[in-house]
């Protein structure tokens, strides 16, 4: 049975993905059918992250559909939500896949804020999955066949996408286990498989030799790249896993060769090219002898070598006894040709045939910011056109009551308040008068102190850890690896500097709205009194009652009424203007789905200019309209006054009528601006809320962050030694046994093994008892020579190989190398090399024997008087 080899999965920290994610969900999707759909959505993401990374998976392919689903879900999500170091912060913690870790120093791991890393190391746990799951399979069947093909070519497609990706998408030193090197040796071993796999079987189906030859000599190609690729990178020759599969690699290009060479042999048989023949046959014995000599310990290749040898023994005797065929050497025989019948899977999401969008309404990052840009461009816009209608009814107002009109047309009896006047006080008093107006001043400030303390508690928090950070970073210098605090909060900074302008500004709007309240106070104060009080504060005056149904007087209420007619298509525009709806989402969630990108300001300004310009065209003719009707009120106002008797008493009680008029404009005006003024404040808390706990999850993802890098630190540090290597004096040191080289690593690592018959370990001898031979009797033993001084605890030197070998064979405690007691206390050393005789057993004089001893000098009954000559289990020297 043939030896593969699969790859074992990451392991991953457990992550509360709740948290964040709902957080985000709350704040940006009020409405409650959608934020109660999406939360539902976080929940049903996190489950599938413990089935995928929280439990031990079965070699099965529904395993790996639950891993598959959870990668599709991650590259489904990514672009939903602003997932960063200042945004939307979640740390991920993997350890490496081949780092067994140590007692003190635990195993090597990473963790980093980036859902790129955790997309990486998921589809890293697909390929290796995919490799056991092939591994596993029963390759004496078509279906085992096609789906170890299937699973391995998976396999190098994810390895091979990691190998191009992992950069960008970490932006830093990733660990070894998904390093470019790394994936990339382990993308062409699963190609390599793959294709040895189409070999099996092509044999299998007993198709054509040629093609069988092209597809073993494709196969050694590729095991010989991954060989090259493993053996060239310094950095994958330490891991333990690597050393284990080096050799097998090394096997498989040799018995891929040789089966590539038998194939052809056979074409060249049927072509009559005896000499090639056994040409070929000869070189694939040599590459199978190469194995069985060197690599036995990791794959068989008996059942190889026997046939190679049969048919080499029968392509002689024929050669020799019939065809004479010259036998050419193996550098001047054709190329076999190759033919690659794999390819690895290309990774385009989704990967799953189960997979379902669990947040399928929730629009991409890109078209949400497009969206929120849209907005801000839209509110503008409306902005621009209401205060351009605002800013020309405040001027109206303004000339009317410079004018004292309409009170001046309703004053011609001289002894009563006005009607418009009359009106503009019960108005007042409806709305709250002074004390509405005294409350909502009173209110602002303590707004303003609550934005200002949550924005600088938002900033403090910030401060605290980037001074944190800074200090750290001096203390440990480079070691201090991760982004620094001040580089990452530049975009919060920059947010929260803007929110201090914000501010800033609003203060000295509220200021200007106090002083204009300051100058019409007295006036408001008289508009809120009893109409008989605010009649006695208004100057009486002989009016000149011919005006009363004169021309100028009617052309001025005409033109009035005009007016207020213009006044009232603005606000029918204003509500018109500010109901404008369209659905630009879908326009940007198509230009995504086109181009791949979002040109935000040209989409915007096009749609906006189309929504917009009917609008404004008909506001610019309401404000041509206006103006040419204040021009000829003026006019006639002028006519008016000159009709009108001029008197000291008509002029105070004019003034103080345009007074009063004014007073009411303005207290509309203020009074709205401080609503306006509120309703900023208390919405800007909404906005700082959300920037104090932006800053709130950066804050505690860092200092999660710099909790683990600290303990990461310390065992590191607890590692280095505490002084400067030094050399040991020579006669401090005791000589050290022979090491054969590192011990291979268990071979768990491999899904399938050959049960391969193993050499049996030598046997001591049962023990004798103590020896009595006589020292003429230990003489004659022609095996051993006399020592010439004390026993030493060295053991005898071992003669270097005389070829190249592979990983050596383990040694074990008992036999050279391992003899922790001087060798002529051993009382299993008789029969190696180099070793003195067996001392006679010398009684204490005056002290007898062991109880039922025989007489001194006579063997024990039963043992051979000198021990057999037992065959060395290593090689003499």
């Amino acid at each position: 049975m043939a030896t593969f080899i699969s790859v074992p999965l990451k392991k991953s920290s457990e992550v509360d993905l709740v948290k964040p994610l709902s957080k985000f969900v709350t704040a940006s999707y009020p409405a409650a059918e959608e934020q109660g759909e999406y939360l539902r959505a976080v929940e049903e993401l996190n489950k599938l992250r413990k089935n995928a990374l929280g439990r031990p998976l079965d070699k099965h392919e529904s395993s790996l559909e639950i891993i598959l689903r959870y990668y599709d879900q991650l590259c489904a999500v990514e672009p939903k939500f602003p997932f960063s170091e200042n945004q939307l912060c979640l740390t991920f913690t993997w350890k490496d896949a081949f780092d067994k870790g140590s007692l003190f120093s635990g195993s090597a791991k990473l963790a980093l804020a980036s859902l790129g890393y955790e997309k990486t190391c998921v589809l890293f746990n697909v390929a290796a999955l995919a490799s056991q799951i092939a591994a596993e399979q029963n390759l004496d069947n078509d279906e085992g066949l096609k789906a170890a093909a299937k699973f391995y070519q998976l396999a190098s497609g994810a390895f091979g996408h990691i190998k191009d990706t992992v950069l960008s998408a970490l932006n830093r030193e990733p660990t070894g286990d998904i390093s470019p090197e790394t994936v990339g040796a382990l993308s062409l071993i699963m190609l390599a498989q793959a294709q040895e796999v189409f070999f099996l079987k092509a044999t299998s189906d007993k198709m054509k030799d040629a093609v069988i030859a092209k597809l073993a000599n494709q196969a050694a190609d590729f095991y010989g790249d991954a060989f090259k690729q493993c053996q060239y990178k310094d950095n994958l020759s330490k891991y333990f896993y690597f050393q284990e599969v080096l050799p097998v690699l090394a096997a498989k290009h040799c018995i891929m060769q040789a089966n590539a060479e038998l194939h052809q042999s056979i074409l060249a048989k049927q072509k009559k090219r005896f000499g090639e023949e056994i040409a070929r046959l000869q070189h694939a014995a040599e590459l199978v002898k190469t194995v069985a000599s060197r690599y036995d310990e990791y794959v068989s290749v008996k059942d190889l070598s026997d046939k190679i040898n049969r048919a080499l023994t029968a392509a002689k005797k024929d050669n020799d006894f019939i065809y004479h065929d010259r036998v050419p050497e193996v550098k001047d025989l054709d190329h076999i040709g190759k033919a690659a019948l794999v390819k690895a899977t290309a990774i385009t999401p989704p990967l799953s045939q189960k997979f379902t969008d669990l947040f399928e309404k929730m629009v991409p990052m890109a078209v949400q910011q497009s969206m929120s840009i849209y907005n801000q461009r839209k509110a503008e816009t409306v902005n621009r056109l209401v205060g351009t209608m605002r800013e020309a009814t405040n001027l109206c107002n303004g000339v009317l009551a410079s004018l004292n009109l309409p009170a001046a047309l309703e004053d011609l009896s001289g002894d009563s308040i006005p009607q418009s006047i009359a009106e503009k006080a019960r108005s007042i008093v409806q709305q709250g008068g002074l004390q509405s107006i005294e409350q909502l001043i009173k209110d602002l400030p303590e707004l303003l102190t609550r934005n200002r303390e949550i924005l600088d508690e938002s900033l403090k928090m910030l401060d605290d850890e980037e001074t944190t950070d800074n200090e750290l970073r001096t203390k440990f210098n480079q070691r201090w690896s991760r982004t620094p605090s001040g580089d990452l909060y530049k975009p919060l900074r920059t947010e929260g500097a803007n929110f201090r302008n914000i501010l800033d500004k609003a203060v000295q709007a509220d200021q200007v709205v106090k002083d204009r309240y300051n100058t019409h106070c007295d006036m408001i104060t008289l508009l809120c009194k009893p109409e008989n009080e605010l009649n006695a504060a208004i100057p009486s005056a002989n009016p000149t009652r011919t005006l009363q149904g004169s021309e100028v007087v009617n052309v001025l209420r005409s033109q009035l009424a005009q007016l207020d007619e213009i006044k009232k298509e603005r606000e029918t525009l204003e509500g018109e203007i500010k109901a404008v709806t369209f659905d630009m989402c879908t326009t940007f969630l198509t230009a995504l789905a086109q181009d791949g990108a979002i040109n935000e300001e040209q989409l915007s300004l096009a749609q906006l200019d189309q929504l917009y310009s009917a609008y404004n065209q008909r506001v610019q003719a309401n404000l041509r309209s206006q103006e040419e009707l204040l021009g000829q009120v003026q006019t006639s106002h002028q006519e008016f006054s000159s009709l009108k008797q001029s008197n000291t008493e008509a002029n105070q009680r004019e003034e103080v009528l345009k007074k009063l008029a004014a007073a009411h404009d303005s207290y509309v005006e203020i009074s709205s601006n401080l609503r306006e003024g509120t309703k900023f404040y208390n919405d800007l808390t909404e906005i700082l809320l959300k920037f104090q706990n932006k800053c709130s999850d950066i804050v505690f993802a860092r200092k999660t962050e710099r909790d683990e890098l600290l303990k990461e630190l310390q065992q590191s540090i607890a590692r280095e030694p505490s002084a400067p290597s030094f050399n040991v004096p020579a006669y401090q040191s005791t000589p050290a046994a022979p090491a054969g080289g590192p011990t291979p690593a268990p071979r768990s690592v491999f899904a399938q093994q050959p049960q391969q018959p193993q050499p049996p370990k030598p046997q001591p001898p049962a023990r004798p008892p103590p020896p009595t031979f006589t020292p003429q009797a230990a003489a004659t033993n022609p095996t051993t020579t006399p020592p010439t001084g004390a026993p030493s605890n060295n053991p005898p030197p071992v003669a270097p190989p005389t070829q190249a070998q592979g990983p050596p064979y383990p040694t074990y405690q008992g036999y050279p190398g391992y003899s922790h007691f001087p060798m002529g206390y051993n009382p299993y050393a008789y029969g190696q090399y180099n070793m003195p005789p067996y001392m006679p057993y010398q009684g204490t004089p005056g002290q007898g024997g062991y109880p039922g001893a025989p007489p001194v000098g006579q063997p024990y009954p039963g043992y051979p008087q000198q021990p057999p000559q037992q065959q060395p289990y290593y090689p003499q020297q």
